[in-house]
């Protein structure tokens, strides 16, 4: 099968088309015929020899990049009966998801909606677990203001509209470009950078409850210096940061019943799942030098498989 291969460590241009054996399914397990694939910058992460040194994406070279997708289901398993050939499907695994086959345990997929485009199934995994579980984290309850940094990305945009369907305030950190899709999901935006905080003090007189940063920088500075308890700050970038202000740096959690919950909420029309670009396999150097301009608008997604 074609794959994209990681062969050595640096930018863009050492992402390689090439081919790796195709995969058989265990017990438990299903082989998925992939259509799209979900982008990150933890991809890029990877793909720059972040994790080398050890964590949970540790592997040896080349390596398949890619950890969520949509697809159609193409070997099933022994002792698994909900699931069947041809059906829709999306999921998550560690690798491998940029990829034309992928293999993962059933309990990490779930039928896919008929509503939801194939991009918008492959792109949906990934950033809308890591943002709840961030939620979760922070112990919101309704009527509380929440501060998103780094709102109109892949996280970001997810939590503004979980937090708004928890019945939040939302203020959310973007470039003025982003400001009126922020506003669509339910955020009142303010510009990042120079002033910051005193942007957000005039616009949250009373307080700031929780912050969530998905963007690092700054943003962990200025969350410190408006939320009250150190606890109810999360940040998923800026580990060494945390354990220095005392703020919780957390992991997306992923689980069938996590992302069933999602999708719940999409059928609600309570989450929207925003694609702004899509790529051919081919082009994943382009869309990874997107990926590391920090100023993707909700996911983008590379195109790997024919629909049905």
């Amino acid at each position: 099968m074609r794959a994209l291969l990681i062969e050595e460590y640096g930018g863009p241009e050492v992402l390689k088309i090439g081919r790796r054996p195709l995969p058989e399914p265990g017990p438990g397990e299903l082989r998925v015929r992939v259509i799209a694939a979900g982008l990150q910058p933890v991809d890029a992460a990877l793909r720059r020899g972040f994790f080398a040194q050890g964590g949970a994406f540790t592997s040896r070279l080349p390596v398949t990049p890619g950890n969520e997708f949509s697809g159609l289901v193409d070997r099933v398993g022994e002792g698994i009966g909900h699931f069947r050939h041809g059906e829709a499907v999306l999921g998550w695994t560690l690798l491998n998801a940029c990829a034309e086959y992928v293999v993962v345990p059933a309990a990490q997929l779930l039928h896919k909606p008929s509503i939801l485009s194939w991009d918008e199934a492959a792109a949906l995994s990934a950033s809308g677990q890591t943002a709840h579980t961030a939620l979760e984290a922070l112990a919101l309850k309704r009527g509380e203001t929440l501060l998103v940094h780094g709102a109109a990305g892949g996280v970001g945009s997810m939590a503004v509209q979980l937090a708004r369907a928890r019945g939040l305030r939302v203020i959310g950190t973007a470039s003025t470009r982003n400001h009126d899709y922020l506003r669509v999901l339910g955020a009142e935006p303010v510009e990042y950078g120079a002033g910051l905080l005193e942007r957000l003090r005039a616009m949250a007189p009373q307080g700031i409850d929780a912050a969530l940063d998905a963007a690092g920088g700054q943003a962990l500075y200025v969350s410190v210096e408006l939320v009250r308890q150190r606890r109810r700050i999360v940040t998923l970038v800026d580990f060494i940061k945390a354990e220095l202000f005392g703020v919780q740096a957390v992991r997306s959690q992923r689980s069938a019943a996590r992302l069933a919950e999602l999708l719940q909420l999409q059928a609600q029309g309570q989450l929207r799942v925003h694609v702004s670009g899509r790529y051919p396999l081919e082009d994943a150097a382009a869309a990874h030098r997107e990926i590391e301009t920090g100023h993707v608008r909700g996911k983008l997604v590379l195109r790997i498989g024919r629909e049905p």
